[in-house]
């Protein structure tokens, strides 16, 4: 059977635009794809439960309120350390290198929580206290101060047992340092009548 040249140049563009046409079909699905993939990443990041919650400041850690403390003595390197809200005695004698090989180890509470401002001395073994020294929590002037005292200090306050005493304390890492001593309401046991007898023995 013999087919005519005239025939077979007029299939010929047919199958070019069909295989264009094809072309174009398979850049079109694969851009839907690419589309498809691209949403179902996006809903990963930004949908599930969780996820972007951190504030994450300039340095990489977690933004937190910060305080200041002055720790001498008996470390590596005294000074003034900046440091997160909620850090303890042992976090800043980190900061500042660890105790020196004659530090009174003894003499530090490592586990207390800081407030901001404080100034920390660890003693050199056999040195004697400062003769103004108060003990731990007891202000300068006799009174307790709620934001360091632990419970022994606590525990000489009037009507203050063990129990109301590891409540402030409780109260204190809860909620942070106390503002006023009038946050003693806030404290479980401690009512108006209590607050007055202990306005004037307590400080902040």
């Amino acid at each position: 059977m013999r087919v005519s040249g005239a025939t077979l140049e007029g299939r010929a563009p047919a199958r070019r635009r069909l295989g264009v046409g094809a072309a174009i079909v398979v850049v079109v699905v694969a851009l839907a794809v690419s589309v498809g993939i691209g949403v179902v990443r996006s809903w990963g990041a930004t949908d599930v439960p969780g996820a972007g919650e951190a504030i994450v400041g300039a340095t990489g850690s977690v933004d937190m309120p910060s305080l200041y403390v002055h720790v001498f003595g008996a470390v590596a390197r005294p000074g003034l350390y900046r440091l997160e809200d909620g850090a303890r005695v042992v976090d800043v004698i980190a900061a500042a290198g660890g105790m020196t090989p004659d530090a009174d180890a003894t003499a530090v509470n490592l586990a207390r929580r800081l407030t901001d401002g404080e100034q920390l001395q660890v003693p050199v073994l056999g040195a004697a206290p400062p003769a103004d020294a108060a003990a731990p929590g007891i202000a300068t002037d006799g009174r307790v101060n709620l934001n360091t005292a632990d419970v022994a200090a606590l525990d000489t306050l009037p009507r203050v047992g063990p129990a109301i005493a590891q409540r402030i304390i409780d109260w204190r890492e809860a909620n942070g340092r106390f503002t006023s001593v009038d946050d003693l309401l806030s404290v479980p046991g401690i009512g108006d009548k209590m607050l007055a007898g202990l306005r004037d023995l307590v400080t902040v």
